[in-house]
């Protein structure tokens, strides 16, 4: 089942403090340089997954600055890394209360509600944000997996009740296809750092020497009893043929061309070719075996009814014979209509392209 999905935006504009350059306060400009130039370093420690290196960047920051949000947003992201969920909550917290008007804390406490179940508490976080800023597309989505959770508990608490209602049943399985194998929580992307606007003035150009203009060489004396040998014109050597080049976009094509045919067999209930597209590495969700796992999904998508898969936004990464395709999936069937992200891990077999790894979110 989905959580959230690892992006984060950076902090906006208006978080952002520029140095007012004077004669007076060069000194205070230069140490807001220093001070930034610290901030970007962390935040290029925490894309590389150094995070106590990074927290310890940013507490000689802080010391300097306390109250900076980007290095306080960048030391809650590796706070959460590290595992240290009840320092970070605290500092989002505290930059909600005193930076109510910026999303990106709301969206990463609702990251921290959600690892540790606390569907609720992650829904009002993400409403608040979306209310800030009612065009930030992170939090709508995560906020739309958040709804996916929700669902899924009630249904599950409904079937407890009333193990016959086959009506729960049937939109509980909808969602798990949808959703496919359960997704961490995806690392979060610190956001750029924001440096202090330093205005230089302009190099002064040095004027050019004047140029000596030298005197024209004497022309070679040819003696006129000898002729002078004309050399015949060599015949021009072919340019050598360039190696022809590994066509990676052709590989990217066939990603996405396997990843279309996946979602189209799935839609026309073609089973054969669906259970097809996975490898036989491929981690079957929840520890089933294999062949339990294709039995499940043979019974799901031969019952009745039309079923509508579509790809949006598919972006791929090709890396060797291994790749990694993200998109929007739509899936509807009957009343049950839901978009969400999804990630397929795959791998080249024999010239063709397998799913290895499902999940959402990523």
């Amino acid at each position: 089942m989905p959580l959230l999905p690892a992006r984060f935006a950076p902090l906006s504009p208006s978080a952002r403090r520029y140095v007012t350059a004077g004669l007076a306060a060069l000194s205070v400009a230069a140490s807001m340089c220093a001070r930034a130039d610290t901030v970007q370093d962390a935040g290029a420690l925490i894309k590389q997954g150094k995070f106590a290196q990074a927290q310890e960047l940013l507490d000689k920051a802080l010391a300097q600055k306390p109250s900076d949000p980007q290095a306080r947003f960048l030391k809650g992201i590796a706070l959460t890394e590290m595992g240290k969920t009840d320092a970070a909550i605290g500092l989002f917290q505290k930059l909600t209360e005193e930076f109510p008007t910026l999303p990106e804390p709301y969206n990463n406490l609702a990251v921290i509600y959600a690892q540790q179940k606390q569907y609720d508490k992650a829904k009002t976080a993400l409403e608040t944000a979306i209310r800030t800023h009612p065009a930030y597309a992170t939090a709508h989505e995560n906020l739309g997996d958040i709804y996916a959770r929700l669902a899924t508990q009630a249904y599950d608490k409904a079937l407890q009740l009333d193990s016959s209602n086959s009506s729960a049943q049937q939109k509980l399985a909808l969602i798990r296809d949808l959703m496919g194998s359960p997704a961490k929580i995806g690392k979060p992307v610190p956001p750029e750092p924001v440096k202090p606007v330093v205005v230089a003035s302009a190099p002064q150009v040095p004027t050019p020497p004047p140029a000596v203009i030298a005197p024209p060489a004497p022309a070679p004396v040819v003696p006129t009893t000898v002729a002078a040998p004309v050399a015949e014109p060599k015949p021009a050597m072919p340019k050598p043929a360039e190696p022809p080049t590994q066509p990676a976009a052709n590989e990217t094509k066939k990603v996405a061309t396997a990843v279309e045919s996946w979602a189209a067999a799935w839609q026309r209930k073609d089973v054969k070719n669906y259970l097809a597209a996975y490898a036989k590495e491929f981690k079957v969700p929840g520890g089933k075996s294999r062949s339990a796992w294709e039995t499940e999904r043979r019974q799901r998508i031969d019952r009745p009814g039309d079923i509508e898969v579509s790809v949006a936004n598919l972006k791929v990464s090709v890396d060797g014979n291994r790749a990694v395709a993200s998109f929007r999936q739509g899936y509807r069937s009957g009343k049950l209509d839901i978009n969400t992200s999804k990630r397929l891990d795959m791998i080249q077999r024999d010239g063709r392209w397998q799913i290895v790894q499902e999940s959402v979110g990523g």
